[in-house]
């Protein structure tokens, strides 16, 4: 099973080249995690913005884009547009957002003519190599989607198993966190956790095991699994974390972040193509791990 970013770049280096297209890619620390996938070369990429800005950036961060296909599209929603049809026609195999609105990306995204629409939920999943930890953890949904319900939440699950399957783990053991880890009438995220582990447990929910509610620690340690007499298959043992709503996801996304010295990348998957979506705010490094899990996810796809 793949436990690194480490393995996750060799397996992606094994597999069919595939092609990115960046929207608005006018953008140095994206050019800059675009440069380093192509030298890695998993990668190749078509470039949308503003050309002469491109080249300029290219330039300075001693990227060869001579080779690349570049179109010249200085309005961002044009670019978006243009970025997204090349996904939706088969010319690219995956989206990133480089120097433009999120907001923007998602409309063009979203088109009902040229978008990459699939009838499920969209959603974020993140991945983190965090250190001391024996396996990747998977969190979800950290950035989009901000109180789900229980339908919201089989997408999510199922968005992100197929993230974990294209990873290389063939059966995610996932946790749908809570505060607690039992069914409190009360706590109506701890009802939906037991209803998505019965519904796992009848086959309704498939390729992984389900099993909550279950609090943060017995999902991440099983010597405090064991503290609280908790026998479950994905107590102390868990590749997914299923958070209650965007507060709980984004505050754990950012505390790992930021308090640990753990690796990180994420996309955005429930669409018919994975769309990169980093903040300014990513690490060169959390921008390229982001790169390589859509390029794995894309040929999961395939």
């Amino acid at each position: 099973m793949i436990k690194s970013f480490d393995e996750i770049m060799e397996k992606v280096k094994k597999q069919k080249q595939k092609r990115i297209v960046v929207a608005a890619a006018q953008d140095e620390p994206v050019l800059e995690a675009v440069r380093d996938a192509v030298s890695e070369g998993f990668v190749e990429a078509i470039l949308v913005g503003d050309k002469e800005k491109i080249v300029q950036i290219a330039h300075k961060i001693n990227f060869n884009v001579n080779d690349l296909e570049m179109i010249d599209e200085t309005d961002n929603t044009k670019a978006a547009l243009k970025a997204v049809e090349l996904v939706s026609t088969g010319k690219a195999d995956m989206l990133m957002k480089g120097l433009l609105e999120t907001s923007t990306i998602l409309k063009a995204v979203l088109n009902k003519e040229i978008g990459l629409r699939t009838g499920r939920l969209m959603s974020h999943v993140a991945v983190f190599e965090i250190p001391g930890f024996d396996r990747l953890i998977f969190i979800t949904d950290a950035a989009f989607n901000m109180y789900p319900d229980l339908k919201a939440k089989i997408d999510i699950l199922n968005n992100a198993v197929s993230v974990a399957h294209a990873v290389g783990i063939e059966t995610p053991k996932v946790a749908p966190i809570c505060a607690v880890e039992v069914v409190n009438p009360d706590m109506p995220a701890t009802i939906d956790a037991s209803i998505l582990s019965k519904m796992n447990e009848r086959g309704q929910i498939r390729g992984c095991i389900v099993d909550g509610p279950l609090a943060v620690d017995n999902a991440l340690s099983e010597e405090a699994a064991k503290h609280k007499k908790i026998n479950s298959p994905a107590a102390g043992k868990a590749d997914i974390l299923l958070l209650p709503n965007i507060e709980a996801g984004n505050v754990m996304y950012k505390t790992l972040t930021y308090t640990t010295k753990a690796k990180n990348g994420g996309i955005l998957v429930g669409t018919s193509a994975p769309v990169v979506l980093t903040s300014r705010a990513d690490s060169p490094e959390s921008k390229l791990y982001s790169i390589a899990l859509a390029a794995l996810v894309a040929d999961s796809n395939k």
